[in-house]
């Protein structure tokens, strides 16, 4: 049984850093398991994915132009590679049409992760058709959340297709991280500060405004890391310029040393418009500090019971409950004492061994 991962690029994001996470366990378990990228630019997570050497990592596009994920003839280039595979476990768009289209007359078998609770094409009518046709042509399409699921079942009207497995953390790699001391993370950072980061792309849903603008309800000590990278990337420098505030938000960039970075703040917060089954609120909430997320689809129950939610885009409410945290040891302790717990319901190993469960349905049973 030989399985290919396909997805956009190993750029940045959840789906791609957990690509990076759960391919060493496949193998381990002796699954074959090989990647195809549409595109890449020598990005960390594709450079760490070769140097553990577990597995074939094929990029139909290495440029600069991340566009080159749109390209027609990567449908072609599919349709060659898909010969050597039994089943193909496909993620996000367009990977889901390219890939559907690169399989006709073949025989491989098809598995999709949705990953999002908000899907713009299924709001869209023009898009109903093909949706219909290419979401129906997938063997099994893994929902990572209840909610995911609901929504695919009023859209697809196939729910036997649709089987929940949830996204998963490597929490022991999380545990296991040693801190930096504070100043050395950046030389705007001193001891005394108070650090809050939010791990994210730099994308629309993320909303890292709301974070940078509660630093305006909080003390000059207070500083937000920003670790990611995205095409909002230059929006939000010009929001901090725009508030002076400089020399308290740090652009960190993308980085292969998360963990670390989640063990050496004081506070962990997403504020996210929405979420699918979001791993950075698991890695931030198995961390060992508290965590703060927006009360949005995909983060509140996951956070909820454990961690603190706050109104999407409440920078008041936001800056209100970081303080509270702070200025409450007794209340910090418990907050992330309850994450932590939280945290290791979504151990990865679990999501391992049931995807590996599937695979070995769909290529006896189909």
């Amino acid at each position: 049984m030989k399985i290919v991962q396909i997805i956009n690029s190993l750029a940045t994001g959840g789906a791609e850093k957990l690509l990076i996470d759960i391919i060493p366990k496949y193998r381990a378990q002796g699954i074959h398991v090989d990647i195809i990228l549409l595109w890449d630019n020598n990005h960390p997570f594709t450079n760490t994915l070769k140097t553990l050497k577990c597995c074939k990592v094929i990029v139909l596009n290495e440029s600069g132009n991340e566009r080159d994920i749109y390209r027609i003839n990567n449908i072609f280039k599919l349709r060659k590679l898909l010969r050597n595979y039994d089943i193909a476990h496909v993620h996000l768009f367009p990977s889901l049409y390219f890939v559907r289209l690169a399989s006709i007359g073949g025989k491989i078998k098809l598995i999709f992760t949705e990953h999002s609770t908000h899907n713009k094409r299924i709001a869209n009518r023009k898009y109903k058709l093909i949706e219909s046709w290419c979401y129906k042509s997938y063997i099994k399409v893994i929902c990572i959340t209840h909610e995911i699921k609901e929504i695919l079942s009023n859209h697809l009207k196939t729910p036997s297709k649709l089987r929940i497995i949830e996204n998963g953390v490597d929490i022991h790699k999380v545990t296991a991280s040693i801190p930096y001391i504070k100043y050395d993370i950046h030389e705007l950072v001193q001891k005394s500060d108070i650090l809050i980061i939010q791990v994210s792309s730099f994308t629309t849903p993320k909303d890292q405004d709301t974070l940078i603008l509660s630093l305006q309800h909080l003390p000059s000590n207070y500083k937000v890391l920003l670790v990611g990278d995205g095409p909002r990337k230059d929006k939000l420098n010009n929001l901090v310029l725009s508030l002076g505030l400089e020399k308290r938000v740090i652009f960190l960039g993308l980085r292969m040393d998360v963990p670390n970075l989640l063990k050496s703040v004081d506070i962990v917060v997403l504020s996210s418009h929405y979420e699918g089954l979001s791993l950075a609120s698991i890695e931030g909430m198995a961390s060992g500090k508290p965590f703060i997320a927006s009360n949005v689809p995909g983060l509140k129950d996951v956070v909820a019971g454990a961690g603190i939610l706050f109104e999407r885009g409440d920078t008041k409410t936001l800056a209100r409950e970081i303080n509270k945290l702070i200025d409450n040891p007794e209340h910090y302790k418990r907050v992330a004492q309850d994450c932590e717990k939280r945290a290791e319901q979504y151990d990865i190993d679990h999501m391992v061994n049931k995807h590996i469960e599937l695979y070995r349905e769909v290529y006896q049973s189909y």
